[in-house]
């Protein structure tokens, strides 16, 4: 069973005060309730039946639930913002006569009635101040322990609490220094990276600057040597000229010497000389040796197939007037 205690004050008596003892069973008034009432000399005592809670919010056309808790609310002083006040009939009661207990409901100026119970004199009211004086003597105690209980459970929190915020505070002071450390290395670490880049961004620019430079290089080489090639071969071809041109200028002045040098003329020197001996002669000067020739066609080089065919002919032309004089010389 449970049991609650409050004080109230009758509206019609304003100077009084009563104390209420309200006792139920289950888990809330829904069940029925009893009331007990006293002035600290006289007591009433009435119960109240769980049809009689369920006809009252019927009556006020209010769900049973929220009735039960206003009700609740009302007889036990929970804390709420509504204010309930309280009225007894008769004003001022009979130590042994009937009364009647009213509870209202006071919310924005307006007030409405919650229920009533009637309340019978206790025949022995020193017995039930008693009772409720050793309910309250108990019910401070329990919670005079209770609050001990909180008190001490209360100081180990604050301790614990202490030493959480110490642990914190230690923690924060190695994560601040682990932070500053990790930093520190962090931009060691930075830097070095940093300098690395450049070196190779630097060696990277000077292998771009020597592959182009190279480039350039080779480019102007192979341009030299293309047009140093055109020069040998164009070169090659002027400069072999003069010498090929020299060979048969030679060739041409020695074959022009031998026709123009008349056999006559020799005859003439050697008239006292006899034929045979003269024919010899001229046999033997007409007659060139053609290994020698062909051998000095050939040391010119291959520059100008013109120029190799035009002595082979001037060679045919002195033999055919060589054999000409010869045949003259028979003649003689």
């Amino acid at each position: 069973m449970t049991v609650s205690v409050r004080e109230i004050y009758v509206s019609s008596e304003p100077d009084s005060s009563y104390f209420l003892r309200l006792d139920w069973r289950g888990q809330d008034l829904g069940s029925g309730f009893q009331l007990l009432l006293t002035d600290g000399q006289d007591a009433w005592r009435g119960d109240v039946s769980e049809s009689a809670v369920c006809e009252e919010a019927e009556e006020l056309e209010m769900q049973t639930e929220r009735y039960i808790q206003d009700l609740q609310q009302a007889l036990t002083e929970t804390q709420s913002s509504v204010t309930y006040s309280f009225t007894l009939t008769p004003s001022p009661p009979n130590h042994s006569s009937t009364v009647t207990l009213a509870y209202e409901k006071v919310q924005k100026d307006i007030s409405f009635r919650l229920g009533s119970v009637l309340l019978k004199a206790v025949p022995e009211p020193v017995e039930a101040v008693r009772e409720l004086l050793i309910h309250s003597l108990q019910r401070g105690n329990t919670l005079e322990h209770h609050n001990q209980k909180l008190e001490d459970e209360n100081q180990r929190l604050r301790r614990e609490q202490q030493r959480i915020t110490a642990e914190l505070k230690r923690y924060a002071g190695g994560k601040e220094a682990l932070e500053a450390e990790l930093y520190s290395r962090f931009v060691l670490v930075l830097n070095e990276k940093k300098a690395k880049i450049r070196s190779l961004q630097e060696t990277v620019t000077h292998l771009q600057e020597t592959s182009s430079e190279g480039q350039k290089k080779g480019g102007s080489e192979k341009s030299e040597r293309t047009a140093g090639q055109e020069e040998d071969d164009y070169g090659g071809s002027t400069d072999e000229e003069p010498e090929e041109a020299h060979a048969t200028a030679a060739s041409t002045s020695s074959t022009r010497e031998r026709s123009t040098a008349s056999p006559l003329d020799d005859s003439l020197k050697d008239i006292t000389d006899v034929a045979p001996s003269r024919k010899r002669r001229f046999r033997n000067l007409g007659a060139p040796n053609p290994s020698s020739s062909q051998r000095k066609r050939a040391d010119p080089p291959a520059g100008s197939s013109k120029q190799q065919q035009t002595p082979p002919q001037r060679s045919t032309d002195a033999a055919a007037a060589i054999s000409a004089e010869e045949d003259l010389f028979d003649d003689f």
